[in-house]
């Protein structure tokens, strides 16, 4: 029985090292695609304000689609499942580059974003299942691959920019090279699949209340992401006068900083458990809040961005592997959650241009701070979300082996 055990956790540690890679692969699609906006744009002919409206095509797919996650994944098994779903998503990086017009560009950001929220949900739950199978925090770091695939993906495509390439071909290619990594990947994950006389999930449900209300949290730690990410550079440069180049600076060492926060967020998760990580990365995200916006000098505003950065780097993946563990379906629950969080990602941004123009940056950053105390108050709902003993675990074969008992987690 040692032996079993042991050969157990070789196979879950490779189904976490499979996940991981389908998680960087699906941030390089989104890296790829930010970078290649403007020639979109350009190509489409469309106005500034045809292409936001454009561009919130991508969250309605998302939020339409991914409720239908928990069907397909019991229809074909969650192998089965992800590996068709994130083939779509690889191969949907094509399609906003072919647009000729604005109707076309927002029926293509439509169909990448419905694939993209899709096997988003497919590969979190997934994710979820390992971390509770291994017992410890693994969902940090699997966000924090997604941060490194989105970097990499970006930096390509402004490698690709710079030579000034067509970006149909570039994302041709990217789509290709992806897919084929996607599907490679996909070939290690757990074969997931529900008993014969398991009652199949609706083919759309509403996500359980518990599900909406971590969700809350997750929308404050998004919002304040979303925020730092699109406005941190026009911050510096408009309330602080700094030169354009070091606006942007600012912007890539957030995202910097994020990853690397997610990829050894895990280990503090372990350590203190999740309601306490989010506790005290609230109060980082909420001081980084209250720098930025009584920054006198960059460097001073530049800080306060790192500190919201490093505040808020494990709420996404914390609230997705509690919304895993809650309810009686998984996908249901990371479809809900991934809902709200994607509708965050979506009005954040916007939000921060209204108020902006109404008031300033500086009172729509109090608006960021105010959300990020949010967290503070609200982590308690991340408690009794600890790790469940998982279920036989499938073996090499497809038969079912015992999987290891984990002791109970009586973390806070």
């Amino acid at each position: 029985m040692p032996t079993e055990v042991a050969y157990d956790k070789r196979r879950l540690t490779r189904a976490r090292h499979a996940v991981a890679a389908v998680f960087c692969v699906h941030g390089a699609v989104t890296g790829s695609f930010a970078t290649r906006i403007p020639w979109v744009q350009d190509h489409a002919g469309v106005s500034a304000g045809q292409l936001g409206l454009a561009l919130a095509f991508p969250a309605i797919g998302a939020s339409l689609a991914m409720p239908l996650v928990g069907a397909v994944s019991h229809r074909f098994g969650a192998r089965t499942a992800l590996r068709g779903l994130l083939a779509l998503w690889t191969l949907s990086l094509t399609l906003p580059a072919v647009s000729p017009d604005v109707y076309a560009l927002c029926a293509t950001l439509f169909v990448y974003g419905a694939t993209a929220g899709m096997s988003d949900v497919a590969m979190n739950a997934l994710g979820v299942e390992v971390e509770n199978r291994l017992d410890r925090s693994v969902m940090s770091g699997l966000h924090g691959m997604w941060s490194v695939g989105a970097l990499l993906g970006s930096a390509a495509g402004t490698v690709a920019a710079h030579l000034g390439s067509d970006a149909r071909l570039h994302h041709v290619l990217a789509s290709a090279a992806l897919t084929a990594v996607g599907l490679l990947a996909c070939r290690g994950v757990l074969d997931l699949r529900g008993s014969a006389d398991e009652e199949p999930p609706p083919r759309f449900a509403l996500p359980p209340k518990s599900a909406v209300v971590i969700g809350a949290i997750g929308f404050c730690g998004v919002f304040a992401e979303g925020a730092s990410l699109d406005w941190s550079a026009v911050y510096l440069r408009d309330v602080l006068g700094t030169s354009a180049g070091l606006a942007a600076a600012s912007t890539t060492a957030f995202a910097l900083t994020m990853a690397v926060a997610r990829l050894a967020g895990d280990r503090v998760v372990d350590r203190f458990g999740p309601v306490r990580t989010v506790r005290v990365g609230g109060v980082l995200a909420t001081a980084g809040g209250v720098l930025v916006v009584l920054a006198p000098h960059p460097a001073a505003a530049m800080a306060g961005f790192g500190c919201i950065g490093l505040g808020i780097a494990v709420v996404v993946p914390l609230a997705f592997a509690a919304a895993g563990r809650t309810g009686t379906n998984a996908g249901q629950s990371i479809a809900g959650v991934a809902t709200i969080t994607y509708t965050s990602g979506l009005i954040a941004p916007s939000a921060i241009g209204g108020i902006a123009d109404l008031t300033s940056l500086v009172v729509s950053f109090g608006l960021v701070t105010v959300l990020a105390f949010g967290l503070v108050l609200g982590a308690g709902v991340l408690r009794g979300s600890g790790r469940r003993p998982a279920p036989a675990a499938p073996g090499a074969s497809g038969t079912q082996v015992p999987a290891p008992v984990p002791a109970p987690d009586l973390r806070a």
